[in-house]
């Protein structure tokens, strides 16, 4: 059995790496800037205890315990407007029960999720104005992170090899053009993911994703505006089927960001078709015209004084398969992040941006500048009663069940123990199940589900 902690050689392997990249970077102090190379390295760590009862999920314990840590190390070494760069993320867990519902998304034990060549360019196309060209794996965030996002909650990371470039102007627009191979995370298997393997993941030959997105940072006085366009391309493989979904996902959105004593607002939505298969089975070889989306609405207000709380009100409608047997209407978040929009994941994780309509509220607010909380309420509907509800896997095909699924709570509150260097995160959500969840075919028998977590995060 592997023990809670890496090995000796491995953490020898990892202060070699750190010792490597910081010599280089203490000497150059003494060097003259603009002919020596300038590195950085940036390093955290998190450590979360998190457990869950009243399971909503089918076919996994009814309560779990998981206790995960997160190790990152990133280095970049720039000559000039070249620049190199490289990040291993270590993320293991333990302590979870046989049938765990706990995946991918938390373990992948010593991985280089990013190593890059990158160039870039000044006042291109305007002056002010850089552009980047970066080749290699890399991790990419875009826009609202809805269907392109380096995820923070989970332990692991989206990462894609291939090409990018980044275009920024003075004003904070932005441009971004990609194509790139998505990793699938490894190991895939139940006893690997036990025992905290380590295998490389791997950028599947039959998995091509690549688009584009516009954004000007004040398109509409300080209201910005952004466009996208991205393709994913999928088919079957001799050691993977897949459903060979062939997708094509158009969005748009505004946002007016928050600020103190003022209205602030967000609205986004995504068309997405092309054409997938209902199951990944060998035997399913018929091509189902899509037809989703999805849409996000939110609206709030930000006291000018005090503890400067915000109170905002947000809508979200997802699609879901409905009864047409020659159409699939579930929307497919891609490669998206949903923690900010719908509660933690992990352990926990009922809501996602597929088969959903959901009204909410929301207070934030910040007693001082190391300290800070949220609180939510959510009502949450099926858009299509005979498809499975968010990411929970329990559906009712015949539809008898209702739409009602539930209402959640969540609630969170952080504090920098020593500022910018050590925080502690504790947080919570509750799930009063609804009819649905309650009385669909698949639906666990376990009571209202209740989640809480403890993160300690430090950076260096």
């Amino acid at each position: 059995m592997n023990s809670i902690f890496p090995s000796l050689a491995l953490r020898g392997a990892l202060l070699g790496f750190c010792a490597m990249a910081a010599l280089p970077a203490y000497g150059q102090a003494a060097g003259e800037k603009g002919d020596s190379v300038q590195l950085s390295i940036d390093a955290t760590t998190r450590a979360r205890f998190e457990a869950i009862g009243g399971q909503f999920r089918s076919n996994v314990p009814a309560d779990d315990v998981f206790v995960s840590f997160r190790t990152t190390i990133a280095a970049k070494a720039e000559l000039g407007a070249l620049a190199i760069g490289g990040e291993i993320v270590d993320a293991r867990g333990y302590g979870q029960r046989d049938g765990s519902s706990v995946r991918t998304g938390e373990i992948d034990a010593i991985e280089p999720v990013q190593a890059y060549v990158a160039y870039r360019a000044s006042n291109v196309l305007a002056k002010g104005a850089t552009a980047t060209v970066t080749a290699g794996r890399w991790s990419l965030d875009i826009g609202s992170s809805r269907l392109v996002g380096r995820t923070d909650f989970p332990n692991t990371v989206p990462s894609y090899l291939g090409g990018l470039v980044d275009w920024r102007s003075k004003g904070k627009d932005r441009i971004v053009a990609f194509w790139a191979k998505p990793f699938s995370t490894l190991p895939d298997d139940v006893a690997g993911i036990e025992d905290n393997a380590v295998e490389l993941d791997r950028a599947g030959g039959n998995l091509t994703f690549f688009g584009a997105s516009a954004m000007l940072a004040k398109a509409f006085g300080n209201v910005s505006a952004e466009a996208y366009g991205y393709r994913l391309a999928e088919d079957d493989r001799t050691t993977r089927l897949t459903r060979n979904r062939h997708l094509v996902t158009a969005g748009m959105r505004l946002r007016r960001a928050p600020a103190r004593g003022r209205f602030d607002f967000e609205g986004e939505g995504a068309w997405q078709w092309g054409t997938v298969r209902a199951t990944s089975a060998a035997s399913d070889i018929r091509d189902l015209d899509v037809r989703a989306g999805f849409a996000h609405v939110e609206g709030g207000w930000t006291v000018a004084k005090g503890w400067t709380p915000r109170i905002s009100a947000m809508f979200d409608y997802a699609s879901g398969d409905g009864r047409d047997a020659g159409t699939w209407g579930r929307f497919d978040t891609l490669f998206g992040a949903r923690r900010a929009d719908f509660g933690p994941v992990a352990l926990y994780g009922p809501v996602g941006r597929a088969n959903l309509v959901s009204p909410g509220l929301r207070l934030e607010a910040k007693p001082s500048k190391r300290l800070d909380f949220m609180t939510s309420l959510r009502g949450l509907w099926l858009a299509q009663a005979t498809d499975s509800f968010g990411s929970t896997g329990v559906r009712d095909r015949k539809g008898a069940s209702g739409r009602f699924a539930g209402t959640q709570i969540e609630a969170r509150a952080r504090r920098w123990l020593v500022p910018e260097r050590l925080r502690l995160e504790v947080g919570g959500a509750w799930l009063a199940k609804g009819h649905f969840l309650e009385d669909a075919p698949n639906a666990p028998a376990t009571g209202d589900t209740r989640y809480a977590y403890v993160d300690l995060a430090a950076s260096f």
